[in-house]
């Protein structure tokens, strides 16, 4: 049964608030509001804390238009004190009664919430084990929300990635030129979640991609390289560095036979330093270019390269975190990296 006794409603058509006093069949709930008590048909109220999430309070007495989800971005917010808190990626699920009459969740519609004073230009990706399933590139104005899509929730036992890219609409020079963020979660970890906004009657599931738009690393004007170069010396744009490198793999399998065809004569101990000069070359091109993960293939075996692995992963400060799970297309054979820059 989607409603309770004691659950605050909303009446759709009105926009009054009131509460549910008593369930009469699957249908008709008995609803008081202002004092007035009546039935109404369950598809005629709904939970009112989207409302109160994104919508201007409302004007005594004054009935107001049904507002739907989709209009949010378009919608003023509520003359309020503005609290910069950063970047929010928000899901806010919508539930089905299934053939048992429980609410279950059917779909999650995934807003992109800024609070902060700086408006971006950002592109979005959601990924299912590192191929695209949708993306988008626009704009979020300051103290803004933007609608991306629905999310179907079996979709999410894939464990997607959600992928960003913010650029600041108005160039700083002491701000970064870019930020990425992330957010994955895992299926049990959602179920939770999902668990979480029943029991305390939340209307969303929200993560903090980026707190502060960050400062960019350093100056462009920090040396004064003319000398250098009247001196003879050649001098490089360091800025320009990543075209001349090779191109980064976002998976790279260590397995020997993968790296070299002379490998039956070489001794284990040979076997895996090759595999290691094999597995930090690809780790350094990943982090110069700028991946948000990596995934290394190193079998299961007797554990010793992953080891190695995972010891050298814990001295790494670009390192954000790494897991050892199952895989479809690994098995427990792999690694997978998550960077932060």
């Amino acid at each position: 049964m989607k409603y309770q006794v004691g659950d605050d409603i909303i009446v759709v058509h009105s926009n009054d608030e009131g509460k549910v006093i008593e369930i009469v069949n699957d249908k008709m709930v008995i609803i008081e509001v202002k004092g007035v008590k009546f039935p109404a048909y369950m598809d005629q109220i709904d939970f009112p804390y989207f409302k109160r999430f994104t919508q201007n309070k409302l004007v005594a007495d004054k009935p107001k238009p049904k507002v739907y989800v989709d209009q949010v971005a378009k919608e003023k917010r509520r003359d309020e004190v503005k609290v910069a808190d950063g970047i929010w990626l928000t899901l806010f699920p919508k539930f089905e009664t299934d053939v048992f009459g429980d609410d279950v969740v059917d779909r999650f519609k995934v807003y992109l919430i800024n609070r902060t004073d700086l408006a971006y230009e950002f592109t979005y990706k959601l990924n299912f084990f590192g191929r695209t399933d949708f993306e988008i590139t626009s704009d979020l104005a300051s103290f803004k929300d933007f609608y991306l899509h629905d999310v179907a929730f079996e979709n999410l036992n894939d464990s997607p990635s959600f992928d960003f890219e913010f650029r600041l609409l108005q160039p700083d020079k002491h701000k970064a030129d870019f930020c990425e963020a992330h957010f994955k979660i895992k299926p049990k970890q959602m179920f939770q979640k999902i668990e979480e906004l029943k029991e305390k009657n939340l209307p969303s599931i929200n993560h903090r991609l980026i707190e502060k738009y960050p400062d960019k690393p350093y100056e462009d004007d920090l040396l004064d390289l003319s000398k250098l170069t009247s001196a003879g010396y050649k001098v490089y744009d360091a800025g320009k560095a990543r075209q001349h490198l090779e191109p980064a793999r976002s998976i790279v399998d260590l397995h020997i036979e993968k790296i070299t065809d002379n490998w039956k004569g070489l001794s284990n101990f040979e076997i895996i330093n090759l595999q290691l000069k094999e597995f930090e070359k690809w780790y350094y091109l990943a982090v110069a270019h700028r991946l948000p993960d990596f995934v290394v293939i190193h079998g299961i075996g007797k554990g010793r390269l992953k080891e190695e692995i995972h010891e050298i992963l814990k001295t790494k400060k670009e390192v954000k975190y790494f897991i050892n799970q199952y895989d479809p297309r690994f098995g427990y054979g792999a690694t997978e990296i998550f960077f932060q820059y």
